[in-house]
């Protein structure tokens, strides 16, 4: 699978149920194909501070927001796995990610000891800035399972469908696989649609058809927000 290190594109998320779930796929199938990897999981170690300033501020919704993450792919990493450390950026609608890929303990050791990888550049001291003036450390692990297909005619045009998301916040390093606690308030599947440009007619139609509809959701925001809500009725 050939990765995309620097890009620019446009995201929208869609919840859906079950029944819409299928009804997509089965729609689809005519301009759109199911990447080689099929059900695979997605497993990423999400930075924050001690006050949790990065997704405190996500999630009062600004033009700008940025997230720091580790990102594997498979179940279980280890030492020599390819890995990416991300910086993603979000502003007016926009996305505009960057990454840095290694192998996983060189990137592990650098978030978690300081430990600088081999290979620097401009994408790195972008990174190292942020994680430095934030000081950014390891909060939380977070895995899913995704689907991901491309369009026939523009394999740039990406959509994604995620599901049984679930997190911990301990054992904060991916080598120990991808286990957590569910997310109990998750929609079936979160369909991400991913495009430089337009989004493809035949897409439109399919949406309209099966009144599926534009949404919001954000899987660390959601488990931030679920934790401080236990936590208040808890009184902590």
């Amino acid at each position: 699978m050939a990765y995309a290190n620097t890009f620019k594109r446009r995201e929208m998320k869609f919840l859906l149920d079950e029944r819409q779930y299928n009804e997509v796929l089965s729609a689809v199938g005519d301009f759109m194909t199911e990447d080689e990897f099929g059900l695979h999981t997605i497993m990423n170690i999400y930075l924050d501070n001690r006050n949790n300033d990065l997704i405190r501020s996500s999630l009062g919704k600004p033009i700008y927001k940025e997230k720091v993450r580790l990102r594997c792919y498979g179940n279980q990493a280890s030492d020599d796995s390819k890995a990416f450390l991300e910086i993603k950026k979000k502003y007016r609608g926009l996305t505009y990610k960057r990454r840095l890929e290694r192998p996983y303990k060189e990137l592990f050791d650098y978030i978690t000891e300081g430990s600088e990888p081999q290979t620097r550049g401009q994408v790195f001291e972008e990174l190292d800035y942020l994680i430095k003036r934030m000081s950014l450390k390891p909060k939380i692990v977070i895995c899913y399972d995704r689907r991901a297909f491309y369009g026939n005619t523009d394999r740039e045009f990406r959509m994604t469908m995620d599901g049984n998301i679930r997190f911990r916040r301990d054992g904060l390093d991916l080598r120990e696989g991808d286990s957590g606690k569910r997310l109990m308030s998750q929609p079936f599947r979160v369909m991400e649609v991913k495009s430089v440009g337009a989004i493809p007619l035949e897409l439109v139609r399919v949406l309209s058809r099966l009144k599926i509809y534009h949404g919001s959701f954000s899987k660390y925001g959601s488990i931030y927000s679920s934790e401080v809500r236990q936590n208040f009725k808890m009184g902590v």
